[in-house]
Order: C-alpha cells, then structure tokens, then sequence
C-alpha cells in the first residue's frame, strides 16, 4: 500500500512541476519575416536569445514518417555565443553520421546527436553563417538511424535580411 501511494506521490509532484515549468517557457516575439527566413527573439533563463529560422522548400527522401524539419542560427549573448547553426531533421540520426549542408556548391559537414546536427565548432559555425546569408540555395543531406537517405532544399532568400535583424535585436556585430 505504500508504495503505491509513494508512487502516485511522485506521478502527482511529477505533473504539477511540468505544468508549472510549461507555464513559465519562454515564448517567442516575432521579429519579422524576410523571404523565406523569419527571425525572432525570446528570454531564457532570464537572457535574450535571437534566432532566425526556415523550413525546406522541397525534401525528398523514402521514410513513413517524419517530424518538423528547420535549419536555425542562434545568437546567445549572456553565454558569448553567435552564429550557431543547428538543424533539426524530423528523425533520429544514425549512430556516428555525419550530416552535409552544401551552400552553392560549397560543403560543410555537421556532426550529429539524436535528431539535431551542428557545426563542429564557432569557425565553422561563422562561415556557415556567411555562406546562409550570401547564398541563394542550401541543401542538406543526412541518414536517419533506418538508413534513410534524405535531402532538404532551402531557399536562403531573406536570410541576411534574417541575420541582421537577430543581430541588431541581440546586439551582436
């Protein structure tokens, strides 16, 4: 009998703490929408981040099912971070993948975790920064842990448009 009660105890405590952390989550202000690129901001943890997303204009690839698809640069300056790219792919990656971007004809490999692939490190993460705000088409290429090929088409019209506006929101030069 105890242990029932201790468990629905902590079933109950469980609940009431993920609708009070739900209640407080951060929602996002639309900065604007530029081409196909819309920025926006929010507060976590009390610091201002600023980040620009867009979904794929065309995917292709033979899976059943497939969440959202985005492709985001963040800036988070109360951690000195900007530039950061990060792309959530709508399935779980294949153990060890790697995940391509290519941007007018230039690759840039991502490393991968779960279902979110990132630049390796702030150099790569600022060239491809560069490449999304100056290039017209993106596409990136990864494997799901089926060994799902995929490829997602991005058109990168308004994203300087994008940046500048997280940079300005975010303070970032």
């Amino acid at each position: 009998m105890f242990r029932k009660f201790f468990v629905f105890s902590l079933l109950t405590l469980s609940a009431t703490v993920l609708i009070a952390s739900s209640s407080h989550a951060a929602t996002p202000k639309q900065v604007g929408k530029y081409g196909d690129w819309t920025s926006y901001t929010l507060s976590e943890r009390g610091s201002k981040v600023c980040y620009m997303v867009s979904k794929p204009i065309k995917t292709k690839g033979k899976y059943t099912n497939r969440g959202e698809i985005f492709a985001l640069i963040t800036h988070r300056p109360s951690e000195n971070t900007h530039d950061v790219f990060s792309y959530i792919t709508g399935y779980t990656y294949k153990s060890g993948s790697d995940a391509t971007v290519t941007i007018d004809g230039k690759r840039h490999i991502l490393f991968t975790q779960d279902d979110t692939a990132w630049a390796p490190d702030a150099s790569a993460d600022a060239k491809l920064a560069k490449a999304i705000q100056t290039g017209s088409k993106m596409i990136v290429q990864g494997t799901s842990s089926r060994g799902t090929l995929t490829v997602d088409t991005y058109s990168l019209k308004g994203s300087g448009a994008a940046y500048k506006a997280i940079s300005n929101a975010c303070g970032v030069r």
